[in-house]
């Protein structure tokens, strides 16, 4: 989950080597750009899942206020959960309205939110077992969306017809793999731009034919351009 206004800070879990992130707003206002992943999040005494963004989410805060998550790799949301991923795209789902819980994992000491947090993600895939193959697969459809494959090319790496890979990739990810490539493209462009390219660079090293395109691109899934939300 890609923050813009916050402190952001991650590290591996202990237990499950998942990812593990807290963010601490900064202003009344949170914006969360679209970054092609799923997320269970501890926020205000609750679990909640992030389901992919297409667009920048804002969400009321208070300064000070942490948020901490669990990154979903690609396909475990959908394997863990039951629910097809594009049945939470743009939506926060609190977890108990998708799977029931037992009670002793329902209420996270505040000072101890990532053991939770993994505690959670191991009770899940034990009751779900989910299919090594499955996500085997959404690993890979994932990293060609990362490379910048064509939804074509994509199909015919995996043997299967566009029509299906739309339909399989709206299931794992939420969107189709062209949408999912653009917003990785995206997001690795402005890692780019924050770390202080020019542009015109971050575009061309990202896959974008010009800076132009970045510009537009960006704009269509934030409402701003790299500019805006570059933090250098």
């Amino acid at each position: 989950m890609a923050r813009i206004v916050t402190d952001y800070s991650a590290m591996r879990g202990a237990g499950t080597g998942t990812t593990i992130w807290r963010a601490v707003s900064r202003s009344p206002e949170e914006s969360i750009s679209p970054d092609g992943v799923m997320d269970l999040m501890w926020f205000r005494d609750r679990f909640v899942v992030a389901g992919p963004d297409t667009r920048t989410m804002v969400a009321a805060t208070r300064p000070g206020e942490a948020t901490w998550g669990l990154q979903f790799a690609p396909g475990v949301a959908h394997a863990l959960l039951g629910v097809p991923a594009d049945e939470l795209t743009d939506r926060r789902v609190e977890l108990a309205d998708l799977v029931r819980l037992p009670r002793d994992l329902t209420s996270p000491v505040e000072y101890d939110v990532p053991t939770a947090l993994e505690q959670v993600f191991v009770a899940l895939w034990a009751r779900a077992d989910p299919d090594r193959a499955t996500l085997r697969l959404a690993a890979s459809l994932d990293r060609a969306a990362r490379a910048g494959l064509t939804v074509g090319e994509t199909a015919r790496l995996h043997g299967v017809a566009e029509r299906s890979l739309r339909r399989l990739s709206g299931t794992l990810f939420g969107y189709g793999p062209k949408t999912l490539m653009q917003i990785h493209r995206f997001q690795r462009a402005m890692r780019l731009a924050n770390a202080g390219t020019t542009l015109a660079e971050a575009a061309a090293t990202a896959g974008y034919a010009d800076q132009s395109h970045f510009i537009r691109e960006t704009r269509r899934l934030t409402g701003q351009t790299p500019s805006e939300l570059t933090t250098t």
